[in-house]
Formats: C-alpha cells, structure tokens, sequence
C-alpha cells in the first residue's frame, strides 16, 4: 500500500468515526439522574458531582440553573454549594441550556427531608427521554421552560419522536396554548416533532400547559395518538413580596410584660410557594421614634409577629416621648438572602392607657359666692391627670360626700375640661344660712389599676357664701280662692290678702297692687290688702273658665330697688238665673199639600247650670189665635215638635213660641218661629211667592195688639 492509499485509508477511518459519533449523540445532560448520599453538612465550594451536558454542537453560551438558591453549576459541570447548609430537601433539579438544546438533571438525596412537597411536582419530567412508552411508538417526556426568557423567538424547547411513524405522516400538537386560549404559544414542526415556544411564559400567569400529540396521514386523519404533552414553566424570582392588608394597626396596653405579642403582619409573594422564591422573612428596618430604646419591638422573621423587647417600665405611656411608634418592616424571599426581592410595608403601633394614675384636685380648697334665691354653676373644680384625655382612665367622676344634706347642690363633669361644675339647683335663703362647706372626692369613670390607689388629694372641700339680697314678698297661701255667687253687690269685699317679706333681718312695708284683672271687676286697698268688687261679677262671662275668674296681684316692698312679688286669686263663682232660656231654629219650611203635617223640632239653650235650665216649657202664644191653626208638643227636657192642624195657603207665617227654664225664680223666653208654607212639585220646593206674610195671622196679631192696649 502506498503512502497516499495509508493517509486517505485513514482519513476515511476519522470520518467513519466522527459520523458514527454523530449518529450516537444525544442531545442534553448525559447522564440525567444521580443518587447521592445526605451528608451532615454541605461544604462550601466543594465538590459534590460532576454533570456532563453535550447540546453536539459545541455547548455554545451553556449555562445551568439549580433549583435550591444555596447551590451553582460551575461551567465545567462542577456542582458546588454556595455556603455550609444542612438541610436541602430529597431532591436537587438542574437546569442545562444552550443555543441549541436544554435539559433537565436531577440529584435524588438519600435522607434528605422534603421541605417543599410540591417542587417535585413541578420539575416531573421522562427519566431519560429515549424510553419509549409501551405499545406507543410516540415518545414524549415533560418539557422544563423557564418564564421570562427573552428574544429570541421562537425557541426550541424540546422534541418528540416517533421511530415507527409513517412515511408522509405529520405530528400536529393541540391544546391550551396551541389551538385553545391562549393560543399560539407553543408550535410543532410536522416533520421533526421539533417542540418550539413562540413567546415570554409567566409562570404566575400559568404554570403548566398539558397538550396533545399525535400523528396524522395527509388526509389529516390521525395515525396515533393523541399522546399528552406536560409543559411545566420554571418559576424564576420575579416577584416582590407584597403587603396587601394595611393599614397595619397594633395596640399594645402599656406597662406589658416583655414578649407580648402587638400584631402579626404576613407579605403575599407571587412566585412558586413552593420554591424559596417565595420563602419570605421579615425584618424591622426602621422604629420611628427611637426613645428609649431603639429596640423597642421585635418581628419573629418566618411568622411576622411583632412583640415587644422592652421592660414594663420603659413601656411607660406617660413618660413616652409619644405613645404612638411606626415600623418600617420589610419582608424578603429567598428566605431572606441577600440575593432575595425585598417588600415593605408600615406599622403603626399605639400604647394604649390604663389606669394607672389617679385624678388629683389641684387645689385643697375652693371657694365660690352666690346671691341667695340663684341657681345654675358657682364654681369650675379643676384636676390633673396623667393618663390619656381620650379615655375613661382620665375622664373624672365627682361626687359630693358631706354638706348637702337639702340636696342643694349638684357637681356635674364638663366633658371638655374634665373640671367639675358645681351647681345650685334648689336656691339658698341667706336668712337661714349665709355659710356651706362641702367635702368633694373624684375618681375616674375607670377603676384604678390594682397597685394604685385614690389619696387625699383626690377630695377637696368647697366654701360656698350666700349674699343676701332683697326678695319679693310671698304671698300666702298662694294661689288664694274664694267662692262668691255671681251678681253680688258691687264694693262687695271678696277676702283679705297676706303677704310676708322673707328678707326677715330687715324692717320693710309692703304695698299692694292689681297686676292683671282681665274684666276689671276687683280693687285692692294698697294698706291693708282687701279685695273688693268694682263691678257685677258674671260666671256666663268669656273671662271665667270652668266657673272661676283668675287675678293676678303684686305686693311690693320698700327696698332699694323694690322687690315685687306675685299672687294668684282664683275666685269660685257659683250660678243664680240670670239667662232666660232661647229656641232653635228660627226659620221652618213645609209644603201646603204636606201629608206630614209636623213642621220643625225646636230645640232650647240656657247659658245658666243646672237647676237654673232644663226641663224647658214651650208654648204657643194663645191670645194671637195661633192654637187654631199650629199646635205644640213636648218631646223630652230640651224639645219640642211643632205641627199643623191642617193644610195652609203658600205664604209666611210667623209663630210667637215662648220657652221657660226650671230655675228660681223661673225666666221665659218669647221668640217667633217663621214658618214658610211652599208649592212643592216633583220633588222641588218653590217659596218665591210666600214673601208676604198672611192676612189672617196678620190680623189676628193686630187685633191681639189693640186688645192688649186697650186693657
């Protein structure tokens, strides 16, 4: 063999074994599971395995991402821990891309505990990608995109074969994100199987696309299939924790013994619970103000507690700067390492009050003035109190303990103030005492904590002076009454009034005087007080009511300024007959061809009480002639019917009645009744011709006229 024949023999001989080497490459991770043992502790920075990752094209810009934040892949496929840690959980998930290919690894650790139960869920793929799956010859396994990954598009993201598949035959991909909305997000190319994502995924949006695969001839009929797709989005740490419950409010009672719990605020993050990227601590960056202590609360990092870290005794709202204290907490994924998005949010916590100060008088002693017969407040009685304004520990309740045993006096709380507003409600009398001294204690409307206790200075005494003045004179009794018969004689005396003057230490005369007589009927002698009438007294008068007249007079002594006061004389008024008796009605109308021959029900008034009125008498007036023609009839006490004893002529007529009361002596009444006779046809009735009074009762009223002045 020639030199040439040798060198082209093995030319021939790398090329045979690149091709085959070709045909032998898979891409992805070359081995896709280890199994390792769970140590003690993870060292940093040394080496626990080393993965191999061939995309057969040269691993152009290959980079890895692992699934614990605590964990990295360096370039050559070393896989390192980032610090000393304990606990990692059962599984590590590593994620290998290139430009042209990617895959998944997975490190199973033997004893180690599953901290999140749902991250194996999320990385479940095909063990190895080249196991066919029975009695199919399409074979799939999960494909693992990471969201936000950027241009470009589209994007090989995984591959389906099927080594049995038709010649001519297509695959064709359907689902939510293919055909279905969202649509278009992923593609398959008909020929390769190719699996290819057409845009950015947000895995907060949606976390897993489950699509079908499956074959179909060129007739569109499918061959196999549909075989499901599982698409599974790798959450990456994108969103910031978020506060979404505030305002956050806290109240803490002061004096709280250290580790008492204010509040608990919990961040919301919308990243993959089930990965750190959503694993949040908490921590107080700021306390606002920083008196006493800087430290006044603590947050526990994994529940958001906040509790206080202070004695009792610096938790003291009385001698705080401000009872009111804002934190500015802040809340951190990747379980709170430096390289985890960070959320705050403000708390605002106030220190409530108790009772622990009792209101103090700021004076022993008060002293107040008041003119005698005054009512309303004397005197503001002013305290001090430490604890809240806002609350019942500092609202004050006042209560008089000696010296009102007339119930004189009243002590009210002005909301405002606080300040205790003493009253007089009943007037005093100078003359019966000019001096009161009364003990007033105060207390919260809250009862005092129980290491606290009200002292002396919580009473005070009160020195109250009466002033005299000059008072009107009383009346006695007041109102005076008197019971008189109407009519009496007028200079009548009625009755004596007494008027005192209480001003008793002083010598004083007393005139008096008419106030208010509203018909004018009475006189005061202005000496001595008597009462006597000016005129008739009338008990049918509009000025009496119920039977009594009311007067008002006035007694006024010799003061300087006088001082005046008011009686009240209510005189009884009893009836005598002085009102005759008056019919109703005046006016009838009937018509002349009447079956009915009653005219009108009369009916009788007295303003007079009874006995003085009813039974009332009616009677026709005999001397006109009238009982020829009318008669009259008794129906009971106060009526009587009036008839016709035969059909009139159309004409007025006018009948004298006369009714008398039943009082003694008895008063009579004449009135005329006129009584129009009408032409009554269908139902109407015409008077317009029975203007005229009749001839015949005209006549006969004449004549009983001439025959009375001739007698």
């Amino acid at each position: 063999m020639t030199v040439k024949e040798e060198t082209m023999g093995t030319l021939l001989l790398v090329l045979l074994l690149t091709f085959a080497e070709d045909l032998e490459c898979t891409p992805g991770f070359q081995q896709k599971i280890f199994r390792i043992e769970q140590p003690a502790e993870f060292i940093e920075d040394q080496l626990i395995l080393n993965l191999t990752f061939n995309d057969c094209k040269g691993n152009e810009k290959l980079r890895f991402d692992v699934s614990s934040p605590y964990f990295k892949v360096k370039p050559d496929g070393a896989l390192v821990a980032l610090k000393n840690i304990s606990e990692v959980g059962p599984a590590l998930f590593i994620h290998g891309r290139s430009s042209d290919a990617e895959d998944m690894a997975e490190v199973m650790i033997a004893g180690g505990k599953d901290s999140h139960a749902s991250l194996k869920e999320i990385f479940t793929y095909a063990k190895t990608s080249a196991i066919p799956r029975q009695k199919r010859s399409i074979v799939v396994s999960s494909i693992l995109i990471p969201e936000n990954q950027r241009q470009p598009f589209p994007r090989d993201v995984g591959k389906v074969v099927d080594n049995d598949r038709p010649e001519g035959s297509k695959f064709k991909l359907s689902g939510k994100g293919v055909d279905q909305d969202p649509k278009g997000i992923f593609r398959i190319n008909e020929n390769t199987g190719s699996v290819s994502v057409m845009r950015t995924l947000d895995r907060e949006t949606m976390a897993t696309y489950q699509l079908f695969v499956e074959t179909t001839d060129v007739s569109g009929k499918t061959i196999e299939g549909p075989v499901s797709l599982d698409i599974i989005v790798i959450d990456q740490n994108d969103n910031r924790p978020i506060f979404k419950e505030g305002p956050y409010i806290g109240h803490v009672m002061e004096g709280s013994p250290t580790g008492t719990t204010v509040m608990r605020m919990t961040a919301f993050d919308a990243d993959d619970p089930s990965t750190d990227n959503a694993l949040l601590r908490y921590n107080i960056l700021q306390q606002t103000p920083d008196k006493p202590s800087p430290n006044m609360f603590y947050i526990d990092p994994e529940k958001g507690d906040i509790v206080t870290v202070v004695s009792p005794a610096l938790l003291d709202r009385e001698t705080l700067e401000n009872p009111k204290y804002e934190l500015i907490i802040e809340a951190q994924d990747m379980a709170g390492l430096d390289v985890g998005l960070t959320g705050t949010a403000t708390a605002t916590i106030l220190i409530d009050d108790k009772n622990d100060h009792s209101p103090k008088f700021t004076k022993k002693e008060f002293h107040a003035t008041v003119n005698e017969g005054v009512v309303g407040v004397i005197v503001n009685l002013t305290v001090e109190d430490k604890d809240d304004p806002t609350t019942a520990a500092w609202r004050a309740v006042y209560t008089i303990i000696n010296g009102n045993p007339g119930q004189s006096f009243e002590i009210h709380t002005n909301p405002q103030t606080n300040e205790g507003m003493l009253s007089v409600v009943k007037p005093l009398d100078y003359e019966i005492s000019a001096f009161h001294t009364l003990l007033i204690k105060v207390e919260n409307e809250d009862p005092l904590v129980p290491d606290v206790a009200y002292g002396p200075s919580s009473t005070a005494t009160v020195q109250i002076t009466v002033s005299d003045v000059n008072e009107g004179p009383v009346f006695h009794p007041d109102p005076m009454t008197v019971t008189k018969r109407e009519n009496i004689t007028i200079g009548s005396m009625l009755l004596t009034v007494n008027a005192t003057d209480p001003d008793s230490l002083q010598h004083q005369t007393i005139r008096y005087s008419i106030y208010k007589d509203p018909a004018g009927w009475l006189y005061i002698n202005p000496i001595n007080g008597t009462i006597d009438t000016a005129a008739v007294l009338d008990r049918e008068s509009p000025f009496v009511h119920n039977n009594i007249y009311t007067a008002l007079f006035l007694a006024i002594d010799s003061g300087d300024p006088p001082a005046t006061g008011t009686g009240t004389l209510q005189i009884k008024l009893e009836d005598v007959n002085d009102n005759a008796p008056l019919i109703y009605p005046t006016l009838a109308k009937v018509c002349d061809d009447a079956k009915d021959l009653n005219v009108v029900i009369l009916g009788a008034s007295d303003k007079d009480l009874h006995p003085n009125t009813d039974p009332f008498k009616f009677e026709l007036n005999k001397q006109t002639g009238s009982d020829k023609f009318w008669k009259i009839s008794k129906i009971n006490d106060t009526h009587a019917q009036v008839s016709l004893l035969q059909n009139l002529k159309k004409a007025n007529y006018n009948l004298p009645v006369m009714v008398t009361d039943s009082g003694t002596p008895p008063l009579s009444n004449t009135t005329e009744l006129r009584v129009q006779v009408c032409s009554c046809k269908k139902s109407k009735m015409d008077c317009s011709s029975a203007g005229i009074p009749h001839i015949r009762t005209t006549l006969v009223l004449l004549l009983s006229f001439f025959s009375l002045v001739w007698l």
